[in-house]
């Protein structure tokens, strides 16, 4: 299979919530031209990204909302249970941490790390906070396959690379800095105040 682009990636997890409405609505067969509409893009784009995977669908007819539906899940991986390791106990950990979204799409959260001793301790569904300087120790002995880093842009860094020692090799970040990781480590930003601002211009304009 020749490199997916994260753009690619990014299409079919459109493509897998809108395919999810689809059927809630009842609906069974799904067009290209359809799917595009719903997904502010072309046509074209929408066969390209598939062709990628394989061959769906059924000339005339469309896709099978259901079959294309399970064969997204497939390809991204979401018919796996993905366990999360989170670092930051404030407002955002807390609320990443309580979203019914990740356990819907098989991410569940098995570790919380923090280093506020009130915090230390506390117990989130089943979930026991622990400190951060217990993190390492922890994870090489009850390891993760993602950890969400929600701490203050400061210790980001130093968290990432515990991460990185510890062998985790999907980081999603929250922090709003700049982060670097060694090859064969997936880091992903998600930085809350750029599409704040990017939202700002435009309607500034």
């Amino acid at each position: 299979m020749e490199k997916i682009s994260e753009f690619t990636v990014r299409r079919l997890s459109n493509y897998y919530r809108i395919l999810l409405d689809l059927e809630k609505r009842g609906t069974t067969t799904v067009s290209s031209h359809r799917l595009a509409e719903l997904g502010g893009i072309t046509s074209a784009q929408v066969r390209k990204d598939l062709s990628y995977f394989g061959n769906f669908g059924t000339r005339g007819l469309g896709y099978s909302v259901s079959e294309l539906k399970a064969q997204i899940v497939q390809i991204l991986g979401l018919d796996h249970k993905w366990n999360l390791a989170l670092f930051g106990a404030g407002s955002l950990g807390h609320a990443l941490f309580f979203h019914q979204g990740f356990r819907d799409d098989g991410f569940y959260f098995k570790h919380v790390f923090d280093v506020d001793g009130s915090k230390v301790g506390q117990k989130w569904n089943d979930v026991i906070i622990t400190h951060q300087r217990l993190a390492e120790e922890t994870l090489r002995r009850d390891p993760v396959n993602i950890a969400v880093v929600a701490t203050p842009p400061e210790a980001a860094a130093d968290v990432v690379a515990l991460l990185v020692r510890s062998g985790i090799k999907g980081i999603l970040n929250f922090a709003p800095t700049q982060l670097t990781v060694p090859d064969g480590v997936w880091l992903r930003n998600v930085n809350l105040a750029v599409a704040l601002e990017s939202l700002s211009f435009y309607l500034s304009m």
